[in-house]
């Protein structure tokens, strides 16, 4: 069977404020509610194609960056109002309006292991022994359908399988959802 390899720009993965000084997945946080009910910290992605984030709650405030790909994913860590103070991978910090955010949930392959020639393998089944339908770059974003709490099918480059929750930072550790 001949596997495909997905590789991330690195032109691309600088527009997007990931470099390679990405850190390590960071254990799940203590989840309390934001003010929309919702649970603090959470992962969405960005809706829009251009995202400002800011350095604070308001168009009012400067812009610190600008995102140029939907889907990227982020980590929403506070609320206020309609505004959303959101990480990236990289550990960027900042504000955008809750209407550039989407739940529809993707993630990014390991990025703290940039740089080291090494992939992540997208197995056919959620089990370490099933077949390797796609190495997966440092980097790539895929799109996630649903994670069992070690395991998360997702779909890259029109490939569809199922990547270790451990290899991507876009789910916390333990995360189950549909």
């Amino acid at each position: 069977m001949r596997h495909f390899v997905l590789r991330a720009l690195l032109a691309g993965c600088t527009a997007l404020g990931i470099t390679a000084t990405a850190t390590a997945p960071v254990e799940a946080q203590a989840v309390s509610k934001g003010s929309s009910g919702l649970p603090l910290p959470r992962f969405v992605s960005l809706k829009a194609k251009r995202v400002n984030l800011r350095i604070g709650p308001s168009t009012d405030y400067a812009v610190s960056w600008l995102y140029l790909k939907s889907g990227l994913p982020v980590e929403i860590i506070q609320e206020y109002e309609n505004w959303r103070r959101i990480r990236d991978a990289d550990g960027t910090e900042g504000w955008v309006s809750q209407t550039l955010l989407s739940g529809e949930r993707s993630a990014i392959a390991a990025p703290w292991m940039r740089g080291n020639n090494v992939f992540v393998n997208m197995r056919a089944d959620s089990q370490t022994t099933a077949g390797v339908v796609a190495k997966l770059e440092p980097g790539v974003v895929i799109r996630l359908d649903e994670c069992n709490g070690n395991w998360c099918r997702a779909e890259a480059g029109g490939v569809t399988g199922w990547v270790s929750q451990g290899e991507i930072w876009g789910a916390y550790p333990g995360e189950a959802f549909k």
